[in-house]
């Protein structure tokens, strides 16, 4: 975790480099590597796809420094601890459950939104709620 403050996922750097197919004299080797192009090496992808790609990322970072600032440095290192506590867990019943993780979208802040996915989670495609049956599987 880096401490920011930035809204807005920074754009990725661009860079063009030759370390990598470069020769003995530090060109680049066109017999080995073939013509080299210098748009296909600067532009992987878009800007709005890397932005949308590390936007949950970047506010929670942004997140996480202020309860830094505010709180002290023992407030994130918590927060962070009950996470990875809540994706590791076991629970002996989540094979008869749906299969969102209540815990970690409270310690995430999204209890309070909604998505297309808390509405059409697939039931017809999951497993039976019998969770006695559940147990007596798991036992033998």
């Amino acid at each position: 975790m880096e401490p920011s403050y930035r809204i807005v996922p920074k754009d990725a750097t661009k860079s063009a480099s030759v370390q990598d197919t470069a020769n003995s004299l530090g060109l680049h080797d066109t017999l080995r590597y073939g013509p080299r192009s210098l748009a296909a090496e600067v532009q992987t992808q878009s800007n709005l796809k890397t932005r949308l790609e590390n936007w949950e990322a970047t506010q929670d970072n942004t997140k996480l420094t202020l309860q830094r600032n505010i709180y002290g440095m023992h407030a994130p290192m918590r927060l962070l601890m009950e996470r990875r506590i809540v994706t590791q867990g076991t629970n002996p019943f989540s094979a008869a459950m749906s299969p969102s993780n209540l815990h970690l979208d409270i310690l995430m802040g999204r209890d309070e939104t909604l998505e297309p996915a808390d509405a059409f989670l697939g039931m017809e495609n999951e497993p039976s709620l019998d969770i006695h049956e559940e147990l007596r599987k798991k036992n033998m």
